[in-house]
């Protein structure tokens, strides 16, 4: 496997003229007749890429893009990607950004609060034509600024651009989690029936706490779109999601008082009753004896 340590090595394996700005580069898809070679990399570099799949393989972390309509596809520094002969429609663009053109820059901070650059690539953000359009007159500006002369503002405009490309990014696949959600229902339900299996079928004995992970993989999608999406529908995520029902659950056994305080702990699947205890109070507000005691007084 390859790593690419710059944007102008990563250019030239993928048969793209060498970029005129060593740290941010624009290049626009290859003709119908070509394609890129089949290659596994890495790469210390943020990589943008809007596609539109003629044929071939692209994989990004265990999952397959699947062709259709475009589809923007983010992908953060060192992960792993392969192309197996692709072959891409004109109509596309790949955004490479070395991390230094970023560092001490507000969108260094926010290029890495967006979750989309953890999603797999099956969670690609599918554009209506309308935003199509959106992101691609931002592109466009800043290919042209790319190629104009440089000055003092080139950089802060580039910025400026990327960061609202990053934003209406955010805002798209808010769009899309909504249109999921009226296709194939609320996740929360489906997720609060995962946790509620989990216990019912004693999987807490073999494996533990669950986890946002095993979750995440019965759902088919990643820990990090699973967070969002849920995020987006109930305001939490699923973290806060697995703690609240771990919560109502000792509050349950806690008021029954059959078990002690270790016994309910490793009921509910903590291996530690003191991280049981503290998750309880920070949860509750109060340790979990002394909720007890209010209760059965």
């Amino acid at each position: 496997m390859k790593h690419y340590n710059d944007i102008s090595s990563f250019s030239k394996d993928i048969g793209e003229e060498v970029p005129e700005h060593p740290l941010f580069n624009i290049s626009f898809g290859h003709k119908k007749n070509e394609g890129i070679d089949d290659i596994v990399f890495t790469a210390g570099f943020y990589i943008i890429s809007f596609q539109k799949i003629i044929s071939g393989e692209i994989t990004y972390g265990k999952k397959e893009f699947d062709y259709g309509r475009g589809k923007m596809v983010f992908f953060k520094p060192n992960q792993t990607v392969t192309f197996k002969n692709v072959k891409l429609e004109d109509e596309c663009f790949l955004i490479t950004i070395d991390e230094d053109f970023l560092s001490g820059t507000a969108v260094n901070k926010e290029i890495k609060s967006y979750g989309y650059f953890e999603y797999e690539i099956n969670e690609a953000l599918n554009l209506s034509p309308a935003e199509e359009e959106t992101i691609w007159n931002l592109v466009r500006i800043m290919h042209q600024e790319i190629h104009n002369n440089t000055d003092n503002y080139s950089k802060r405009i580039l910025l400026a651009h990327l960061g609202t490309l990053l934003t209406y990014s955010q805002r798209f696949y808010k769009r899309q989690f909504i249109n999921r959600l009226e296709i194939i229902g609320t996740f929360a339900n489906r997720f609060q029936q995962l946790l509620n299996d989990y216990y019912d079928k004693n999987l807490v004995q073999q494996s533990g706490l669950p986890t946002v992970s095993y979750m995440a993989e019965k759902f088919n999608v990643s820990s990090r779109y699973l967070s969002d999406l849920l995020k987006q529908e109930t305001g939490k995520t699923a973290l806060e999601l697995i703690h609240i029902h771990l919560i109502k659950e000792a509050k349950n056994l806690l008021i029954e008082g059959k078990m002690n305080i270790s016994e309910i702990s490793f009921t509910l699947g903590f291996e530690n009753p003191n991280y049981f205890a503290r998750l309880f109070k920070k949860e509750v507000g109060t340790p979990p004896n002394i909720f007890r005691e209010n209760h059965l007084n």
